[in-house]
């Protein structure tokens, strides 16, 4: 008989985030876009975002978020036996960013590895960070959520221009008398895999792309909107019900920050008291897709440090049509 190794529950230890020091205000986007502040307010709730540096990379972000959280988890890098980077925006496919990650952390021996769920990847990580602690195949995970999406944005693109941003979030997960992490419910609705895209792809450059033409996101915006009105809605309160709970339970509810108006509408029929505090700093991010969670997790906490301990519905939304998310408890103050 095969011997199987006994696991823990798990909970978050600690969340860390780095942002850009470049301020991208409404301002510097509306020319190229015949556009206006007002009505990229309007339409998504930014204000500003972060855009990295020329020479700031994918890595040099992680590993900013990724030192925080270690810092602040009470545990030593090399306790970290396993790490998951989410991202879209790494421009290599091998060898992994997550190889390259633990190199520069110093605990290269780790299990490393990279994930592709666009703005859900974080989600996906630690949903999958939870079931390798319970199933004993690790102790300590790192799951990080990073993008350098200004690189693959067509500034004149009245659609995508003014959305995407810069930025990293990272999680130490770890070993926990009473679950913390609620079983993750994940999806997807592939059949409309198209509305987001980033082309034309690598193989197109392969098979003669034009010079000078470079891998753009685009996408269906209202497409994406009735989707993540309509579904994620109904996948939150999935959640929750797979957690045991019930929203007045709640002390926040941290989504993708993908756009305020989907974000109300989430929490309206959701049926969220006001007394659930609901993360929205895409007003100054912008859309960091994989990093958009923790970063906004590490945000709120910032603000309302009260919030520490207390119980978060997470949920990730992104290009494939994909979905993931749990209720966690919050870690606790560092």
């Amino acid at each position: 008989m095969i011997k199987v190794r006994e696991g823990s529950n798990s909970r978050m230890l600690s969340v860390g985030a780095y942002q850009p020091s470049r301020i991208v205000p409404n301002s510097e986007i509306v020319d190229k876009i015949d556009s206006s502040d007002e009505w990229i307010r309007q339409r998504t709730g930014i204000e500003t975002r972060r855009f990295a540096d020329a020479d700031e990379s994918v890595l040099d972000m992680a590993e900013a978020a990724c030192r925080q959280a270690i810092s602040r988890s009470g545990i030593a890098v090399e306790d970290i036996d396993t790490v998951i980077l989410a991202s879209i925006t790494y421009p290599f496919q091998a060898p992994s960013a997550a190889t390259a990650l633990i190199a520069r952390l110093g605990n290269p021996k780790a299990a490393a590895f990279d994930i592709n769920a666009a703005c859900a990847g974080f989600c996906y990580g630690v949903g999958m960070a939870n079931d390798f602690i319970r199933a004993g195949s690790s102790k300590y995970v790192l799951v990080v959520g990073v993008e350098k999406l200004s690189d693959f944005l067509d500034p004149y693109d009245r659609g995508t221009a003014f959305i995407f941003a810069d930025g990293a979030g990272a999680t130490v997960i770890g070993p926990s008398d009473e679950p913390g992490i609620s079983p993750t419910i994940w999806g997807a609705d592939a059949d409309s895999r198209d509305a987001i895209l980033m082309e034309p792809t690598w193989l197109a450059f392969k098979h003669g792309a034009p010079d000078g033409i470079w891998p753009n996101i685009s996408q269906q915006g209202q497409t994406v909107f009735r989707w993540a009105v309509f579904s994620m809605s109904k996948a939150g309160i999935r959640i929750m019900e797979a957690a045991g709970i019930t929203p007045d339970q709640l002390g926040a509810f941290i989504p993708h920050q993908a756009n305020v108006r989907i974000i109300d509408s989430m929490a309206r029929e959701m049926k969220l008291p006001e007394s659930v505090v609901i993360a929205d700093n895409i007003r100054t991010s912008g859309n960091t897709s994989a990093a958009s969670v923790p970063i906004a997790m590490s945000a709120l906490l910032e603000e309302h440090p009260e919030l520490h301990g207390q119980l978060a519905l997470l949920i990730g939304y992104g290009a494939g049509l994909v979905y993931a998310g749990q209720v966690v408890q919050l870690p606790p103050k560092w």
